[in-house]
Formats: structure tokens, sequence, C-alpha cells
């Protein structure tokens, strides 16, 4: 049964992961965990759902409270009914070990059950300092009946009701207070990392294996990531985020609000990432999902490593030049991104993702001269001239870098309109051949300018055509 579950009884050692305090909210399964942690980052991160057991992982956030940051982790609920309940179990167990403070949450509305007893007494042996909150309080009388639960030990709860906001304020300077100071800021970004790809596929493993814990929950069971779960960690002296995201599937499949939230999430990981990392199973074939989660990186311009996985059980059987002229003929969006092959299990070749991923991260920031990107652009259109409509040719003028990450050029043309999806992809790939941009996406946008130049007074000086 779940009351049988235990939480650690004693926890040894220092609380804190580096150097922002950590905050970790607990509490028996739907008593709004996850709402709470979406009320205090004022952001939907959590998956927020009826469901009894809809957090599996930890997930976390970090929070800036008057000018102090805290790294906020939502857990599953103590006592989930489901078939992954000793994985959970062992989530929220090293949640706690690196707490500084936990926030205990209980269901004004319900009142006190036997369950929240049950956590109270154990949270009692962990030796970390606990703040209660009453949750779902947005009426006086919802206060008074919370008295019941200053039995449990921990002093007068605070009230809120994290789907309103409603004491939001006052559980932030409670929190704050009880919190020890926080180091400086790292000094460097940490680089984001989105894992995507189809179900089971192996995204969680390679985040356990490049975080070196088993931060989330690998199963066989599919679908056993429903979250994107932000996994910070350090290899090789640098700092990365790896956001684990669901595995994405067909929307005419997806079973309810969970998996459709989910996918929101991995889609939405993909926009906030510096670079995807697209997990294929060599074993496996390439179909419409991977196209459609490949057209998703496309449309987002994200720099992308293809991450062919399981490749100890493909070697000998394929050879890498195979697989990739494999990948090009079902992926050629992303022809030019680069492929890793890896096993994730065993560790194999993992670091070689990771300097990959480094290499697109600075390829996607790096700014070009004008007098480069236009000898460039004069050389694509000297071999090949866009088609135009109606008779009406376009003709490229010049172009300037208007952005990094993506690269942005703005290009200067006449009857710009006229250029078509298929001229623009040979113009990026003519620039990735010949500037220092050869394995990421590149955005081109256009700007109506007509061939005789604008219009000028006869005192004005000659405007400059460009190539």
């Amino acid at each position: 049964m779940a009351r049988n579950i235990e939480l650690p009884r004693r926890i040894e050692g220092a609380p804190v992961e580096g150097a922002i305090p950590s905050v970790v909210i607990v509490g028996r399964p739907n008593v709004g965990k996850s709402s709470l942690l979406n009320c205090l980052a004022r952001e939907r991160i959590a998956i927020v759902d009826p469901t009894a057991g809809v957090t599996r992982d930890r997930i976390s956030v970090i929070v800036e409270h008057e000018g102090r940051l805290f790294e906020l982790w939502d857990t599953g609920g103590v006592g989930t009914p489901d078939d992954l309940v000793a994985e959970v179990q062992t989530q929220i167990e090293t949640a706690l070990n690196r707490a500084d403070l936990v926030l205990f949450v209980v269901d004004a509305l319900d009142g006190l059950l036997p369950l929240d007893r049950d956590i109270a007494l154990r949270l009692r042996r962990i030796g970390r300092e606990v703040l209660l909150v009453a949750n779902k309080v947005d009426h006086p009388k919802h206060e008074e009946a919370s008295l019941e639960f200053f039995s449990l030990g921990f002093g007068p709860p605070c009230h809120v009701c994290a789907l309103q906001g409603y004491g939001r304020g006052d559980l932030l300077a409670a929190l704050s207070a009880r919190l020890p100071e926080s180091g400086p800021a790292p000094p460097r970004e940490a680089l984001k990392l989105a894992v995507v790809g189809r179900r089971n596929v192996g995204k969680s493993t390679l985040i356990n294996t490049l975080r070196g814990e088993t931060r989330v929950i690998v199963s066989d069971l599919p679908g056993t990531t429903r979250d994107a779960v932000d996994v910070p960690f350090e290899r090789n002296g640098r700092s990365y985020v790896a956001v684990d995201t669901a595995g994405v599937k067909r929307k005419s499949r997806l079973a309810d609000s969970i998996e459709f939230y989910s996918l929101a999430r991995a889609y939405r990981a993909i926009r906030r990432c510096d670079v995807a990392l697209m997990m294929l199973d060599v074993a496996a074939e390439i179909g419409r999902v991977d196209k459609q989660l490949a057209a998703a990186i496309e449309r987002a311009y994200k720099p992308c490593v293809i991450v062919a996985n399981k490749w100890d059980l493909a070697e000998g059987r394929m050879t890498t030049d195979d697989y990739v002229k494999y990948l090009n003929a079902h992926l050629a969006g992303l022809a030019f991104a680069p492929v890793s092959f890896i096993s994730a299990a065993d560790g194999i070749r993992v670091d070689d993702a990771l300097r990959l991923a480094e290499s697109l991260a600075g390829q996607s920031r790096t700014q070009v001269s004008t007098s480069e990107l236009n000898r460039v652009l004069e050389d694509a259109f000297a071999a090949r001239a866009p088609r135009g409509k109606k008779g009406k040719r376009p003709k490229l003028f010049y172009a300037t870098q208007i952005g990094v990450a993506p690269p942005t050029f703005l290009v200067f043309a006449s009857n710009a309109s006229a250029i078509d999806a298929g001229y623009t992809r040979y113009l990026a790939n003519q620039f990735r051949q010949h500037l220092p941009f050869p394995e990421v996406p590149l955005r081109i946008v256009y700007r109506e300018r007509r061939s005789e130049g604008p219009k000028r007074n006869k005192n004005s000086a000659s405007a400059p055509q460009g190539p």
C-alpha cells in the first residue's frame, strides 16, 4: 500500500548543491504542489491536472525574489498510486537530500488527512527546516478551518491559493527569511540543450549518463517522462542545462490532456534551447513523428545535433556513412546537422555529442563582415538567379547580417515577393558553404528595393548598388 512508502529517516551531509539555495515542495498527491511551483515561478512549468500522480520526475526552476535566487523543486506526490511508485519515491528522497527548506503542502479544503500526519512524522526525521503551506485558501472561512494543521508540529501554515496567486507575496517573504544567503550568479551562462525524440529512444538515459546520477526516471514503460524537466549538470568544466522532454507521438494518438501538455512542452523546450539534441534509435525506422519533430526544429531555427543512439547494437551491420545517407534521404531539412553516434546506456561517445553542441552554439553566435557576406551573395546570384513570377525576375542587390542565434540576414532585392522557398534554401546553403556557419540553420529575410535605386535629387550622391 502507498502508506508503507518511507521517506528517508536521516539525511547526511550538506544540503546545498552549488551556491543557490534549494527549496523542495512535498505533499500527498493532488494538493496543488505543481500549481504552487507555477505560482511562485509566475510561469506554467509543471503540468497541472486533477489526475493524481501527474508529476513523477523532479522538476525545478530558478526563482528570484527581491534580488535573491533560489532553486524551487516540485516532486511527485508522497504515496502516489502509480506503476513507478518506487522510482517516484527515489526522486523525492534525492530532492530532500539537497533541500535547504521543505515546503510541506496540505489541502485546506480536504482538511487534515492521515497521510498528511504520516508525511509530517517522516519530515521531522530528516533534519531540514519545514515551512507548512495550506493551499486552496480563497476565503476567510478556509483560514479558520486550517487551524487543525497546527497539530502537525510545524507552526502556523502560510495560506495560499496557488491557482489564483493569493498569498504569493507572503509565502515568498516567509520562504526567503528561512533561506541561507545565496552565492553570486555563475559567471558563464549554462548551455541549454533540449533533448527531444519520440518515445523510448533513450532521452532520459542520456541525461542520467551526462549528469552522473539517476536524475530522471528510466523505465521500459512508454511515456515515463511527462513534463519537460530541466536538469543542470557540469561536464569537463562546462555548465549545461539539459531539458528532458516527453516522447513525441502523433497528435491523433494523444490519449489525454496530460500527454497534450507534455507534447506542447516538448515543442516549447525546442524554442527556448540553445541547441537541440534530436535522438534517434538506430534500430528503428525514421517515421512521421521524427519528420515532424525535425520540422519543428527547422521552424525554430535551432542548431541541432542528430544523436544516433544504441549504435553499439548496429556496428557491424551498417556503417556511419550508410546511416548518414539514410538520414539525408528522410530528414533532408536537417542535412546540414552533424550526427553523433553514441550509446547512452554505456556512456560511449556522449562527450562527442556535447562537443558538437558547443561548436554549433559558437557558430550560431558568429557575426561576419558585410563585405564578406556580399562577396558570397554576388557569387551565389551569378551562379543561380531566382526564377521569378510572371516574367518579373528578382534581382539581389546587397545583404547585411542583422542578428545571431540564429544568424539572420537581410537581403535587399527587387520583386522580393517572387523569391520562393527553394531559392532561399539555395542561398542559405551557399552561405553555409562559404561562411563560418557550416552546420547551423540560417534565417534570410528580404526587403523590397527597386533596381533603379531610391529617388534622389540631382545634388545627392549616387546610392551604392551592391553586387
